[in-house]
């Protein structure tokens, strides 16, 4: 009879691999602990001597330098970071939404605030946070949509508020340095430097109007730098920053500033009405389908306000002659300036103000057999 072993193990026992590899890995870990004692002390690996290197000098910083430095600190005092917020529902509670954020910087000594109106549009609350770090409440003191302007009120203190000095956009030339200050992504007090690359561009604003005499720069503009200033060598308002072209939407090369001296115009008419009192003559135009489908070059005039100026000055509505034809008005010119459609007539007035005498040269019944052209003097009134 074969003898019966009891109590002993196998090579297959679970137990037995397990202790396998235990050993092994203590023995892995006892050749790779002999190693590194037996590398990190040979000649030449280290040196107890060893201290931080001296630091070379670099003499003195370069002009340019300078006087980039120094208007920084001139100027960003003046620039503020703006977040906003609206209030909305969620899950039945009343909650503070966050909207965007903006740059802006401060106009005057009463507090206001000059930033664009994309911006702060849709948005009901609004928090200014000023160089020191310091954040206060602000309220909206108005806004021009067609423009891409807004003017936000301070909370609190005035004493301790710096206004932007203020430059003039007419004599501008490419080619000149610029520096715009802002809060892209959210970074406060970022300073980009470029140069002007063209004058008089056009951009659209939210609401579809032209806004024309733009800059176009490539001092980097990304977002959340809109509504911060763009300055000459000199630490002087000279634009708005407010627009770039690109397809990916991060800054590309080319950014686009309101001119200072349409900002100039527009502002203090926000501070003193909240709004701005358009320039016109009291009427309305037909759409400029009309006057195309009629191979017409001009706009038509559709209806004019009895108690306006251009009915004073003899300008007539639509209206049909006994033969059924239609008779009206087409405003050709203003000002030497060609009126070819209805944008044309919207930039000319806005470079005017309320007040201003303009010369309008219109065709009477143009489609008639007799088209008569007439020339008036107009004196720009109020349009709400």
């Amino acid at each position: 009879m074969s003898p019966r072993f009891t109590g002993g193990t196998t090579a297959t026992d679970p137990g037995l691999r397990i202790l396998v590899r235990i050993l092994l890995l203590l023995v892995l870990a006892l050749l790779l602990m002999q190693y590194y004692y037996s590398t990190r002390n040979q000649p030449g690996t280290i040196d107890p001597n060893a201290q931080p290197r001296r630091i070379t000098e670099r003499g003195d910083l370069a002009t340019d330098e300078k006087a980039t430095i120094q208007l920084f600190q001139q100027s960003s005092g003046s620039v503020v970071y703006i977040t906003t917020s609206s209030i909305g529902r969620m899950n039945f509670n009343l909650m503070e939404i966050p909207r965007g954020t903006g740059s802006g910087f401060i106009w005057d000594n009463q507090g206001h605030v000059v930033t664009n109106f994309h911006v702060i549009e849709g948005a009901s609350r609004f928090k200014v946070t000023l160089a020191d770090q310091t954040t206060r409440r602000a309220v909206i003191v108005g806004v021009a949509p067609d423009r891409d302007l807004a003017v936000l009120k301070l909370d609190g203190s005035l004493s301790d508020l710096k206004k932007i000095n203020l430059g003039t956009s007419n004599d501008l030339m490419v080619g000149q340095k610029v520096l715009a200050i802002g809060n892209p992504f959210g970074f406060d007090q970022t300073l980009t430097t470029g140069v002007i690359s063209a004058l008089g561009r056009e951009i659209k604003s939210r609401t579809g109007q032209r806004i024309e005499g733009v800059i176009q720069t490539d001092a980097a503009i990304n977002p959340g730098n809109s509504g911060g200033p763009l300055l000459d060598s000199a630490g002087r308002l000279i634009g708005v920053n407010t627009a770039i072209f690109s397809p990916s939407g991060a800054f590309s090369g080319i950014g686009f500033a309101i001119p200072v001296d349409e900002v100039n115009r527009v502002i203090p008419e926000i501070i003193k009405h909240g709004r701005i009192f358009r320039p016109g003559f009291g009427i309305s135009i037909l759409p400029d389908s009309v006057a195309r489908d009629l191979e017409l070059e001009g706009v038509i005039v559709h209806q004019v306000d009895p108690n306006s100026v251009a009915s004073s000055a003899g300008i007539k509505p639509l209206r049909r002659a006994d033969s059924g034809a239609p008779l009206f008005d087409l405003i050709v010119d203003i000002d030497g300036t060609p009126i070819t459609a209805t944008n044309d007539l919207h930039s000319v007035l806005y470079k005017h103000s309320v007040g201003d005498e303009v010369t309008i040269q219109l065709v009477r019944n143009p489609k008639s057999e007799q088209p008569e052209k007439q020339t008036l003097q107009i004196r720009l009134q109020a349009i709400e």
